[in-house]
């Protein structure tokens, strides 16, 4: 089961999502201030992080670059600030998706399994073709042959 950790303040709006991420097989963790969501990263693993903008004793600014300092956890921020300059510094200090509140329920899924597959590290196993001691890293744009990094040149079409 995946593990998310839900930082957000307003309650109504908690039940309605720790409800409805349960029922779509997700372990959600309520964290309602910045200080609650650094204790619950300092003592647990999270596969996500749903972030308000907007918290009683701090910004979700703060709580992303906090987490970016000691993980790579996929952070979607999800908050009624839809400024562009706030969108953009979300996304720019380590954020993997903005969504602005409201939402719909079916999109905010859909997104957190999009993230959820790109950071996959069984995903990108799959991005590694083996066969007769030549190993194709896709995702890293090398080629490994007995051990050995192949150089990689420009290749040309010939006339």
């Amino acid at each position: 089961m995946r593990k998310i950790l839900l930082v957000e303040d307003d309650l109504s709006l908690i039940e309605g999502l720790k409800f409805s991420l349960s029922k779509h097989g997700f372990d959600v963790t309520v964290s309602r201030t910045a200080k609650e969501a650094k204790a619950c990263i300092d003592q647990n693993e999270y596969d996500l992080i749903l972030l308000d903008l907007m918290l009683p004793d701090g910004s979700g600014f703060d709580v992303c670059r906090m987490v970016r300092q000691v993980s790579d956890i996929p952070i979607i921020f999800l908050t009624a600030s839809d400024e562009e300059v706030n969108i953009v510094m979300g996304l720019d200090i380590g954020g993997d998706d903005y969504i602005t509140k409201p939402f719909k329920l079916n999109e905010l899924i859909s997104r957190i399994n999009a993230v959820l597959r790109r950071c996959d590290p069984a995903n990108q196993q799959a991005a590694e073709l083996k066969a007769n001691g030549i190993t194709v890293k896709l995702l890293e744009g090398r080629v490994i042959k007995n051990g050995i990094d192949l150089e990689l040149g420009q290749f040309h079409n010939a006339p």
